[in-house]
């Protein structure tokens, strides 16, 4: 049974369709990214499953519990992170984890042991007697993240927990989420910041205008948005003819020429002329891309470039949130 599961989840608002029958599946100790242009439904979506937001129409679960019918139970095994921390500034950063632990019925000496593993955790310890509106922007994301971990919720719901912050508290950021990865927590994460979704999730989401467009890991991701095999030869000139020899060789599906590029070598600088050569699926890894260098270095080329294409997670989403991919 999965973690996360939603089933034909749709949110309206008026005429608008926030989510369009979303089904949703992330399985327990699975880091999930979330994926989407501003005004996709991540946010909606994230706020359904923190039970604050009912549906329109459809179900979401966690750990088998439905969302709208037995939330008093799904509570207090979620923790929610919003893009930004909200109230209680005027607190000290003690006082305010001591706060939301007596909400959660944790007492005394439990309370006090849980606030310092949380701080400890979180890389807060030396900021427990700061005023919580004194902390910088990351400082103030650890301690939301801090805030939600002091009841060991089994399932960390966090909307763009990197927002507006500088390289140095993503980083850290990153780090804190990786070791919650490690400690087996269920995390559904929304970010922009897509190399670093790559380097943290296991699967990913790509969501438009509330649909799901795809949901599978990384690797899936970035073969489903492959627009077959694409190979960067650089020559130094004479490009045209290169690319007329290149578009008979058996498997090459497309030509380009793209943009002049300047190397950079020990004897000065050489000017490449850049060609895109895309191969039919059939014939990509085949003969016919090995033979390329032989065969304009035959032509009586120079090359200075050879290599495949690297298709990243940003290329991905841009390919399949244009419609790209059928």
């Amino acid at each position: 049974m999965p973690m996360v599961e939603t089933i034909n989840l749709t949110k309206r608002y008026g005429e608008l369709v926030a989510l369009d029958n979303l089904n949703l599946s992330i399985e327990e100790g699975s880091c999930y990214g979330f994926i989407g242009p501003n005004g996709a439904g991540k946010t909606t979506t994230i706020k359904i499953l923190a039970t604050l937001l009912k549906p329109s129409s459809g179900q979401a679960q966690i750990n088998g519990l439905t969302i709208g019918y037995q939330n008093r139970q799904i509570r207090p095994l979620i923790g929610y992170v919003p893009d930004f921390m909200g109230a209680y500034e005027d607190m000290v950063v003690t006082e305010y984890l001591e706060f939301f632990a007596s909400a959660y019925n944790i007492h005394g000496q439990q309370r006090k042991k849980v606030v310092a593993d949380v701080l400890e955790l979180t890389d807060l310890t030396y900021k427990a007697t700061a005023e919580v509106n004194s902390l910088s922007r990351g400082m103030q994301q650890r301690l939301s993240i801090a805030r939600v971990l002091l009841h060991d919720p089994k399932v960390l719901l966090m909307d763009e927990p990197a927002s507006g912050l500088d390289p140095r508290a993503r980083i850290e950021i990153r780090e804190l989420l990786k070791e919650l990865k490690r400690m087996g927590k269920t995390i559904l994460i929304s970010s922009h910041i897509l190399h670093e979704l790559a380097e943290l999730c296991n699967v990913v989401g790509i969501i438009e205008r509330g649909k799901l467009l795809f949901s599978g890991t990384v690797k899936e991701a970035l073969a489903r948005a492959k627009l077959g095999h694409i190979i960067h030869v650089g020559v130094t000139d004479r490009a045209a003819a290169a690319a007329e020899l290149l578009a008979k060789v058996p498997g090459v599906k497309k030509v380009a020429l793209v943009d002049a590029d300047t190397t950079g070598t020990p004897n000065g600088q050489t000017r490449s002329q850049l060609i895109h050569i895309t191969f039919e699926d059939a014939a990509a890894g085949g003969r016919s891309y090995t033979d390329i260098p032989n065969i304009l270095i035959n032509g009586g080329f120079r090359i200075t470039r050879f290599g495949e294409e690297a298709v990243n997670l940003e290329t991905a989403f841009m390919r399949l949130t244009k419609g790209m991919v059928q």
